[in-house]
């Protein structure tokens, strides 16, 4: 079992920035991937970014260039630094754990970002 805890959501102006932070606990060695995900009212859940355990990133095409995710393995934490905000980033940011061998997905509460135009 792995708990994730995010924090850092809010409401910034567009081209602003905020840092989303999360904190994991529980069977820590055995996650793989780490990641965010966002959902905006009436869409479907998507990936923003992910990190594997080896440091190796994804990035959603609508986030390159503006959004940078970051793990400390010795934290257990993954952060996601975003910048150059836009409304269209408005959603609750979820992040997620994927075990090693298991691929189980883990899913934190979600925190609300707004970005206001």
């Amino acid at each position: 079992q792995v708990q994730l805890v995010e924090s850092g959501g809010g409401l910034v102006q567009a081209g602003g920035s905020l840092r989303l932070s999360c904190a994991a606990s529980g069977s820590i060695f055995s996650i793989n991937i780490m990641g965010w995900y966002r959902q905006a009212p009436g869409k479907q859940r998507e990936l923003v970014a992910a990190i594997t355990s080896g440091f190796i990133t994804n990035y959603a095409d609508s986030v390159k260039g503006r959004f940078t995710i970051s793990r400390d393995n010795a934290k257990n934490t993954v952060d996601l630094q975003m910048s150059s905000l836009k409304p269209e980033d408005t959603a609750v940011y979820y992040c997620n754990a994927v075990m090693f061998y298991t691929l189980v997905n883990y899913w934190g509460q979600g925190t609300q970002v707004t970005v206001s135009s």
